[in-house]
């Protein structure tokens, strides 16, 4: 079987470092059998990759690509705690999307983390999922992912 390390260098995807937490808390915890991600923002190479709301400031496309960033951003975060092929499964995803008034495509924003997981994890990152809107996010971020892992 192919490890998801190998998976991720098949992919031509790379994790990327584990973005400093902005306050007082940590990237990730694990608790028995799960990791628990804190929120992950669409930072690239330690800069947010954007900033406004979705459906104002940005597109909804554009969005959708911060989602997946922000996903990887979460991943890179269960490596540094347990390494990526410890992963069972992915079990949940939470995306926050700050959303222009009157904007509702929050799911098709974090599709963006959920096809990540999915190319990556096949079966094992079929998920449950909640996508939200909110008036507003850290640093003025258009959107934020968090994870709940299975890892054995």
């Amino acid at each position: 079987m192919t490890t998801w390390s190998e998976k991720l260098a098949e992919l031509g995807i790379e994790l990327p470092g584990v973005a400093a937490p902005l306050a007082a808390y940590v990237p990730a915890v694990r608790t028995g059998s799960y990791v628990y991600t804190s929120g992950q923002l669409p930072f690239v190479d330690g800069v947010l990759a954007a900033t406004g709301k979705v459906g104002a400031d940005v597109s909804p496309e554009e969005a959708k690509q911060h989602a997946r960033t922000s996903g990887l951003n979460a991943l890179a975060a269960v490596h540094a705690l347990v390494g990526i092929d410890s992963v069972v499964r992915i079990v949940k995803v939470v995306g926050f999307v700050a959303s222009a008034e009157g904007f509702t495509g929050q799911p098709a924003v974090v599709n963006g983390a959920s096809e990540l997981f999915g190319e990556v994890f096949g079966d094992a990152g079929v998920h449950a999922r909640s996508a939200v809107g909110v008036a507003e996010l850290p640093l003025g971020a258009p959107v934020e992912v968090e994870l709940i892992v299975e890892v054995g």
